[in-house]
């Protein structure tokens, strides 16, 4: 979730950078492009709500790789000039930086631990239920208080796990950490 968030972070920082630089081209092909950076960054903070829809998260994802290839065209006819040469070797960097943590992102998003590891911690649940009920079998006692609550600690850590790894959907968000993007929308105006 960490590692989720600090992308989000770096998305934001490779796309402001890459916007500042736009400064660096000439007057008349800054409008456009800062218009098509606008479309751009709605389009990336309007990707994530989506995230449970797929064919809604995919159709907003093709539009961003569409704007990306406007940029990038844009940004090199921009650039093209002798005169525009270290605008160009400041820009196109910044640019390629920006589209690249798509992908890394659109990677990180899609990676989960394997199901091995999810039966596994339901085998373990299971293993310790199992236990604790032979334990409380064999004792005068029945202690169904204690069985109680350790049945309740393991769901409740199994929801945690499950939660931190699907960021999307529970308790733990990320909600404020996609804001970023809208906040940065927010600037170029």
């Amino acid at each position: 979730m960490d590692t989720r968030r600090q992308l989000i972070v770096q998305e934001v920082n490779a796309i402001g950078t890459a916007y500042l630089r736009l400064d660096l081209l000439p007057k008349n092909a800054q409008t456009p492009l800062r218009e098509d950076f606008r479309k751009y960054v709605s389009s990336r903070a309007a990707l994530f709500p989506k995230i449970s829809d797929a064919s809604a998260a995919f159709d907003e994802l093709n539009k961003t790789l569409e704007l990306q290839k406007q940029i990038w065209t844009q940004a090199v006819n921009a650039s093209s000039g002798p005169e525009y040469q270290s605008a160009r070797m400041l820009l196109l960097p910044a640019l390629n930086d920006m589209i690249d943590i798509v992908t890394t992102r659109s990677v990180a998003i899609q990676t989960h631990p394997p199901l091995p590891i999810f039966l596994m911690l339901a085998m373990i649940a299971l293993a310790c239920t199992g236990v604790t009920g032979y334990r409380a079998s064999i004792t005068e006692k029945s202690p169904h208080f204690y069985s109680m609550a350790f049945a309740a600690v393991i769901v409740f850590t199994f929801y945690l796990i499950l939660d931190i790894e699907y960021p999307r959907f529970g308790l733990i968000r990320l909600d404020h950490a996609n804001h970023l993007l809208i906040e940065l929308v927010e600037t170029m105006k």
